[in-house]
Protein backbone atom coordinates (compact mmCIF):
# COMPACT_ATOMS: atom_id res chain seq x y z
CA UNK A 1 0.00 0.00 0.00
CA UNK A 2 1.33 3.55 -0.95
CA UNK A 3 0.23 5.55 1.84
CA UNK A 4 1.67 9.68 0.55
CA UNK A 5 -0.04 11.49 3.22
CA UNK A 6 1.25 9.06 5.59
CA UNK A 7 4.73 9.30 4.79
CA UNK A 8 4.56 13.13 4.69
CA UNK A 9 3.63 13.01 8.43
CA UNK A 10 6.35 10.33 9.51
CA UNK A 11 8.70 13.19 7.62
CA UNK A 12 7.51 16.47 9.23
CA UNK A 13 7.62 14.47 12.86
CA UNK A 14 11.23 13.51 12.12
CA UNK A 15 12.52 16.65 11.09
CA UNK A 16 11.15 18.28 13.64
CA UNK A 17 12.75 16.18 16.21
CA UNK A 18 15.84 16.47 14.05
CA UNK A 19 15.44 20.58 14.96
CA UNK A 20 14.72 19.72 18.65
CA UNK A 21 17.66 17.80 18.72
CA UNK A 22 20.54 20.41 17.06
CA UNK A 23 18.68 23.00 19.13
CA UNK A 24 19.74 21.00 22.39
CA UNK A 25 22.41 20.27 21.01
CA UNK A 26 23.43 23.89 20.81
CA UNK A 27 22.12 24.87 23.84
CA UNK A 28 24.83 22.05 25.56
CA UNK A 29 27.59 22.96 23.07
CA UNK A 30 27.25 26.88 23.33
CA UNK A 31 25.91 26.80 27.07
CA UNK A 32 26.71 30.25 28.39
CA UNK A 33 25.41 32.17 25.43
CA UNK A 34 22.12 30.60 25.45
CA UNK A 35 21.93 31.05 29.49
CA UNK A 36 23.01 34.55 29.13
CA UNK A 37 19.59 34.86 27.01
CA UNK A 38 17.43 33.14 29.68
CA UNK A 39 19.82 35.89 32.66
CA UNK A 40 18.45 38.53 30.63
CA UNK A 41 14.86 38.13 29.97
CA UNK A 42 14.23 36.99 33.37
CA UNK A 43 16.11 39.74 34.92
CA UNK A 44 14.33 42.26 32.33
CA UNK A 45 17.19 44.29 32.36
CA UNK A 46 16.73 45.58 29.02
CA UNK A 47 13.33 46.48 28.76
CA UNK A 48 12.12 49.98 28.51
CA UNK A 49 13.61 52.60 30.93
CA UNK A 50 10.96 52.62 33.42
CA UNK A 51 9.31 49.76 32.60
CA UNK A 52 6.38 49.24 35.21
CA UNK A 53 6.65 45.29 35.20
CA UNK A 54 9.91 45.21 36.52
CA UNK A 55 8.18 43.73 40.32
CA UNK A 56 7.83 40.78 37.48
CA UNK A 57 12.27 40.75 37.00
CA UNK A 58 14.03 37.68 38.69
CA UNK A 59 17.55 38.41 39.55
CA UNK A 60 18.23 35.48 41.20
CA UNK A 61 21.38 33.09 39.15
CA UNK A 62 19.78 29.92 40.91
CA UNK A 63 16.41 30.36 39.03
CA UNK A 64 17.94 31.07 36.00
CA UNK A 65 20.19 28.05 36.22
CA UNK A 66 16.92 25.97 37.34
CA UNK A 67 14.68 27.50 34.03
CA UNK A 68 17.22 26.89 31.52
CA UNK A 69 18.23 23.45 32.42
CA UNK A 70 14.26 23.29 32.21
CA UNK A 71 14.74 24.66 28.41
CA UNK A 72 17.09 22.25 28.09
CA UNK A 73 15.35 19.05 29.24
CA UNK A 74 11.92 20.09 27.45
CA UNK A 75 13.79 20.74 23.85
CA UNK A 76 15.53 16.89 24.76
CA UNK A 77 12.02 15.74 25.17
CA UNK A 78 10.99 17.85 21.92
CA UNK A 79 13.46 16.09 19.84
CA UNK A 80 13.20 12.53 21.51
CA UNK A 81 9.96 12.40 20.88
CA UNK A 82 9.86 13.76 17.54
CA UNK A 83 12.54 11.46 16.00
CA UNK A 84 11.20 8.35 17.81
CA UNK A 85 7.54 9.43 16.11
CA UNK A 86 9.19 10.14 13.08
CA UNK A 87 10.85 6.16 12.81
CA UNK A 88 7.58 5.27 14.41
CA UNK A 89 5.51 6.47 11.78
CA UNK A 90 7.41 5.47 8.98
CA UNK A 91 7.38 2.03 10.37
CA UNK A 92 3.79 1.70 11.05
CA UNK A 93 2.66 3.80 7.27
CA UNK A 94 1.29 0.82 5.66
CA UNK A 95 -0.73 -0.42 9.58
CA UNK A 96 -4.59 -0.47 10.04
CA UNK A 97 -5.73 2.71 10.68
CA UNK A 98 -6.26 2.05 14.60
CA UNK A 99 -2.21 0.88 14.52
CA UNK A 100 -1.50 3.67 12.94
CA UNK A 101 -3.35 6.01 15.44
CA UNK A 102 -0.98 5.03 18.43
CA UNK A 103 2.02 5.55 16.36
CA UNK A 104 0.70 8.69 15.78
CA UNK A 105 0.42 9.31 19.43
CA UNK A 106 4.68 10.41 19.51
CA UNK A 107 4.34 12.98 17.17
CA UNK A 108 1.33 14.86 18.71
CA UNK A 109 3.35 14.44 22.32
CA UNK A 110 5.98 16.01 20.18
CA UNK A 111 4.25 18.96 18.53
CA UNK A 112 2.72 19.09 22.29
CA UNK A 113 6.06 19.97 24.17
CA UNK A 114 7.10 22.17 21.02
CA UNK A 115 4.19 24.50 22.00
CA UNK A 116 4.95 24.59 25.67
CA UNK A 117 8.19 25.32 24.90
CA UNK A 118 8.23 27.90 21.90
CA UNK A 119 4.87 29.25 22.58
CA UNK A 120 4.54 29.04 26.31
CA UNK A 121 7.36 29.37 27.54
CA UNK A 122 8.99 32.21 24.38
CA UNK A 123 5.88 33.56 23.68
CA UNK A 124 3.42 33.79 26.83
CA UNK A 125 5.90 34.01 29.63
CA UNK A 126 9.14 35.59 28.18
CA UNK A 127 7.73 37.55 25.48
CA UNK A 128 4.48 38.93 27.96
CA UNK A 129 5.29 38.21 31.63
CA UNK A 130 8.83 39.60 31.48
CA UNK A 131 8.10 42.06 28.56
CA UNK A 132 10.98 40.49 26.54
CA UNK A 133 9.15 41.84 23.43
CA UNK A 134 10.95 45.25 24.61
CA UNK A 135 14.35 44.10 24.21
CA UNK A 136 16.17 44.50 21.35
CA UNK A 137 19.03 42.24 22.13
CA UNK A 138 17.22 39.49 23.85
CA UNK A 139 14.28 39.04 22.13
CA UNK A 140 13.25 35.74 21.39
CA UNK A 141 9.88 36.11 19.76
CA UNK A 142 10.37 36.67 16.26
CA UNK A 143 12.05 32.99 16.20
CA UNK A 144 9.21 31.52 18.61
CA UNK A 145 6.22 32.62 16.94
CA UNK A 146 6.88 30.98 13.55
CA UNK A 147 8.06 27.69 15.32
CA UNK A 148 4.95 27.73 17.19
CA UNK A 149 2.84 27.76 14.57
CA UNK A 150 4.85 25.53 12.48
CA UNK A 151 4.00 22.69 14.96
CA UNK A 152 0.55 23.95 15.30
CA UNK A 153 0.30 23.37 11.40
CA UNK A 154 2.29 19.97 11.43
CA UNK A 155 -0.17 18.79 14.33
CA UNK A 156 -3.03 19.53 11.71
CA UNK A 157 -1.27 17.89 9.20
CA UNK A 158 -0.53 14.85 11.36
CA UNK A 159 -4.53 14.39 12.22
CA UNK A 160 -5.28 14.32 8.59
CA UNK A 161 -6.59 10.40 7.06
CA UNK A 162 -5.55 9.30 3.71
CA UNK A 163 -8.88 9.56 1.40
CA UNK A 164 -10.60 5.79 1.88
CA UNK A 165 -11.08 4.60 -1.78
CA UNK A 166 -13.86 2.61 -1.90
CA UNK A 167 -12.76 -1.09 -3.43
CA UNK A 168 -14.72 -1.59 -7.17
CA UNK A 169 -17.35 -4.23 -6.04
CA UNK A 170 -17.01 -7.03 -7.74
CA UNK A 171 -19.53 -8.80 -10.40
CA UNK A 172 -21.29 -11.68 -8.72
CA UNK A 173 -22.01 -14.28 -11.35
CA UNK A 174 -24.62 -17.20 -10.81
CA UNK A 175 -24.06 -20.24 -12.68
CA UNK A 176 -26.02 -20.84 -15.41
CA UNK A 177 -28.51 -23.06 -15.26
Amino acid sequence: MNHPLRLLQAFTVFCAGLYGLFVFMGNIMDYDSNYQFVKHVLSMDTTFEGNALMWRAITEPWVWTVGYIGIIVAEATFAALGLVGGVMLLRHRNADHATYDRARTWGYAAYAVGLAIWFIGFIVIGSEWFAMWQSSTWNGKDTAMPLAILWAVFAALLAMNSPVTPSTPTRQTTPEQ
